[in-house]
């Protein structure tokens, strides 16, 4: 049994009709009957010939959706529907795909489903499930953390279980006097590990905002304490070590750091982090440990200040770290033909015994490669890959990705651990995309609506008197000084809206707070959950002010 999200169009519009006809509804206005598509390459060549103008990751993103839809969702599948109403729906799967040439354009490609719950509070579904829930993509699996399993739970009426896997020590940690305490306990030789998610949860937040980060750091640097690698890099599920970076070397002069660069157990990422800075020697090795001890804990020489910015890293990409499929230096063309066909993929990196990059094969390159010999193999067919590391500045390469449609991603050690794809810029940016777009169509429904309802002598009392003169519309109001100005019960009346004005006024206050937030840079995304209060305020003034 698998656990998929099927969305009902980007604002629900398919919506209704699902939940009334037991349906899962794909969409996509003009495309044809696919019920003869056996392969990935069927379904591409449909969308190319549908959608004649869409660039070749546009095409081949639709495909890896719709082969979902059509072939790969199974009877018995459990499915997801998120709905505009911020609950949730669980059905389960009971048809192949069909093709209702009768429907309605955008109904037509449908499964049938029977829906076990429809008014799951999000509130019940931990955040890493709900993470996983809002992606952008219209059909999609959720295969992390359990998915299927917790699904199945919330179908049952159950709360969401949470992860299989999850770190019920890591959930002790509520404080963070409690982490520091079971560092000290623990002692140099068994450091204390966790995901970055749990790390930050010590201190009560969910993402990475400068203020919060700042306090982390300072907290930490109080107590002598750094995390390998920096809990500032990776996605929230990446392992880090807690260390006491400080800690006096032991009887053989060795640091915590050189100890445990030889320890087995520790999760990947803290290994090579701990093997890069144990690797270094003398002085130098004590300058770096002392310089990444600083850049951690938030104090750098003054010196070294200026080359430490905020960056947006390669590593912040949850498939930066995913290690992708690959075939082998000595094995076939035909072996990485037949991986490219039943996967879709338009690329493979050739890596050596080591896992180390020794170049991509490609259809181009294929194609290039039997040009000048029919009976070309694989080494012939290999070019040079792109190859980032993960530490890189994602900014730094995304012309790049745009350009060749791929980077490769390679760790300390130089093996490859990661592949990025313009579809996965796509889903990252368009997420971080979103939240701006909501809170900016909550800005404009209220100016439109104070400048039509409240005079421009009220909206100028809201504002100090030095700069009242410059304010000519609410155009000129800043975000917070909507709060002041509707708390005046004449300005409220004017509106002739019948909410309750003390659960607007709240609900605007965190709209704000949440806005600011999103002015101060963070490498992790907005959650669904996270945009709870935005959407519900966006939905209240589009129900009461339905024509702004």
């Amino acid at each position: 049994m698998r656990a998929w999200v099927v969305r009902a169009g980007e604002n629900g519009e398919r919506e209704q009709t699902a939940l009334d006809e037991g349906l899962l509804l794909a969409g996509w206005l003009g495309l044809g009957d696919l019920s003869d598509t056996a392969t990935r390459n069927d379904i591409r060549a449909a969308v190319a010939a549908a959608y004649p103008d869409e660039g070749p990751y546009t095409v081949g993103n639709w495909t890896g959706q719709l082969y979902r839809f059509v072939r790969e969702i199974q009877p018995d599948d459990l499915v997801v529907l998120p709905l505009k109403s911020l609950l949730v729906a669980v059905g389960r799967v009971v048809g192949d795909y069909e093709y209702r040439s009768d429907a309605a354009d955008g109904g037509r490609h449908v499964r049938r489903v029977e829906w076990l719950v429809t008014e799951i509070d999000r509130q019940t579904i931990q955040s890493d499930l709900l993470d996983s829930m809002g992606s952008l993509l219209t059909i999609f699996e959720l295969s992390r953390f359990g998915a299927a399993e917790r699904v199945a739970a919330l179908a049952e009426g159950k709360p969401d279980p949470g992860r299989p896997d999850a770190d019920e020590f890591a959930a002790t940690l509520t404080e963070p006097a409690k982490l520091y305490e079971e560092v000290r306990r623990r002692g140099a030789d068994a450091p204390l590990t966790l995901s970055i998610r749990d790390f930050l949860a010590v201190w009560g937040v969910q993402r990475r905002y400068p203020a919060a980060t700042e306090q982390i750091q300072s907290d930490l640097a109080a107590r002598g304490l750094v995390t390998v690698p920096s809990f500032t890099e990776g996605t929230l599920d990446s392992q880090i070590a807690v260390l006491a970076g400080g800690a006096e070397p032991d009887e053989s002069g060795a640091s915590a750091v050189t100890r445990l660069s030889t320890s087995t157990g520790l999760p990947s990422a803290v290994q090579d982090a701990l093997h890069t800075a144990a690797g270094l020697s003398g002085e130098i090795a004590q300058s770096a440990l002392r310089s990444a001890a600083a850049r951690l804990s938030g104090h750098l020489p003054d010196e070294e200040a200026e080359t430490q910015t905020v960056a947006y890293r390669v590593s912040n990409l949850e498939s930066a770290n995913r290690m992708p499929e690959s075939v082998r230096v000595g094995d076939s063309l035909g072996t990485a033909m037949t991986i490219m066909v039943l996967r879709g993929y338009s690329q493979l990196p050739v890596l050596d015994a080591d896992g180390r990059l020794r170049g991509v094969v490609s259809w181009e390159s294929i194609g290039r490669a039997r040009m000048a010999d029919p009976d070309a193999d694989l080494e012939a067919a290999t070019v040079r890959g792109q190859e980032a590391d993960r530490s890189d500045d994602l900014l730094d390469w995304v012309g790049t990705i745009q350009q060749s449609g791929y980077v490769l991603v390679r760790d300390h050690d130089h093996k490859v651990c990661g592949l990025i794809t313009a579809s996965d810029l796509t889903v990252q940016f368009g997420t971080r995309v979103r939240p701006f777009v909501l809170v900016e169509e909550i800005e404009q429904r209220l100016r439109r609506v104070v400048d039509r309802c409240i005079p421009l002598d009220h909206i100028r009392a809201v504002v100090p008197r030095g700069r009242a003169s410059r304010v000519h519309s609410a155009a000129n109001l800043t975000f917070g000084a909507y709060g002041h100005l509707l708390k005046v019960p004449e300005n409220w009346a004017a509106l002739g809206w019948a909410i309750d004005q003390q659960h607007f006024l709240a609900a605007l206050e965190e709209c704000r707070q949440f806005r600011n937030s999103l002015m101060h840079f963070s490498p992790d995304p907005v959650t669904d959950d996270q945009l709870l209060p935005a959407q519900g305020l966006l939905e209240l003034l589009r129900s009461v002010d339905p024509h702004v």
